[in-house]
């Protein structure tokens, strides 16, 4: 899974990317402008942890995301530059960073601080940017008109421009009606405002509780199941990231923060996507794997190798909460919890799986 941040400048963006994959990117104005910088994170999940502890393996292999944060995004009115264009079209998902908090030494591109405003001027860049792409399709469509594939190009067309006049009227195409086909048609153009959006709201240091309240604010803006939205102080953060565990979880408790922001960042990015997490265990190496919501067991075993998709037989599955409450794969087979499921079965969040398969 792939998910690029990106905002205006000087929104402390560059420094959520460093706390969520542990880099020491360049931040402030100049290092806004270079290219996008791109970093691994690891997903958290104590019910691998706990299953590392049981099984005692060689190697833990959390989930994986990979961030891009990409150039600040300035305020053109001509949509966003190529080399973003590119970084964001490849990911899944956006991370919208807007700044709530003042500085002086930082000021704000705009000369004032007004998330909800930011927010929706990077969202009109969004829709601007997907207009172009429906506007320069249908001209070259049009052109295809008096070919061989002329009933195809007449049906994109049509296509095309019922989702010209949906951004038009501000319809977000996450929230227009697409049927599966017409939606496997457009994926390659990676229209921007199809993908998920978490709005993340970066505070001051003296506004943690506002960050609620802020929060609601922006999402009344969008009401979408494909927007979401948190809040977070990438200051604090920052000096959290710093701190033993032990002195993090002491200062933390102190500032009434119950988790990290980046691991509730990682969860709600997890949760707009649909995705679920399940698990593999063996001597060497305890693992945890990203999948669909609804994907069936052979679709897991090939997020494992594609090997094991090909020449599925069936899996030997038990959730995590039986195992956990059970304490080992002998005791849960003792007690009926380890079932073996065939090709129609769908994987659940927290399954433990064994793939049995044909070389």
């Amino acid at each position: 899974m792939e998910i690029g941040i990106f905002g205006l400048p000087l929104s402390g963006k560059t420094t959520l990317f460093n706390l969520l994959t542990k880099s020491h990117a360049e931040t402030g104005f100049a290092a806004s402008k270079k290219k996008a910088n791109m970093g691994l994170s690891r997903v958290p999940d104590t019910r691998l942890d706990n299953l590392s502890t049981i099984w005692s393996p060689k190697k833990t292999t959390n989930a994986i995301i990979q961030y891009v944060d990409v150039a600040g995004v300035e305020k053109s009115g001509g949509g966003f530059s190529s080399e973003e264009l590119t970084n964001l079209k490849n990911t899944d998902a956006l991370l919208l960073v807007v700044r709530d908090f003042g500085d002086d030494s930082v000021p704000h591109p705009e000369g004032t601080i007004d998330p909800a405003r930011d927010a929706v001027m990077v969202m009109d860049e969004m829709f601007l940017s997907d207009q172009v792409i429906c506007e320069n399709r249908i001209e070259r469509l049009k052109k295809q008109m008096k070919g061989k594939e002329r009933d195809e190009a007449l049906a994109e067309t049509v296509l095309m421009e019922k989702l010209q006049g949906a951004l038009e009227e501000g319809i977000a195409l996450r929230d227009f009606e697409i049927t599966d086909a017409e939606l496997k048609l457009v994926k390659g153009f990676q229209f921007l405002t199809l993908k998920p959006v978490v709005i993340v709201v970066n505070v001051g240091e003296d506004d943690l509780e506002a960050g609620a309240a802020k929060v609601d604010a922006i999402l009344a803006q969008y009401p979408s199941e494909g927007v979401t939205a948190t809040s977070l102080c990438a200051t604090i953060e920052q000096e959290i990231s710093e701190l033993s565990e032990e002195d993090a979880a002491e200062f933390m408790g102190d500032l009434g923060i119950s988790e990290a922001a980046t691991d509730r960042i990682i969860r709600t990015s997890y949760a707009l996507l649909g995705l679920i997490s399940f698990f593999t265990h063996g001597e060497d190496e305890c693992r945890a794997w990203t999948l669909v919501k609804g994907a069936k067991a052979p679709t897991a075993a090939g997020v494992i190798h594609s090997d094991l998709e090909r020449g599925f037989i069936r899996a030997e599955v038990v959730n995590y909460e039986d195992f956990a409450e059970a304490g080992s794969v002998a005791a849960c087979r003792d007690k009926g919890l380890l079932r073996l499921e065939g090709k129609e079965y769908v994987v659940k969040d927290g399954d433990i799986l064994n793939i049995r398969f044909n070389t």
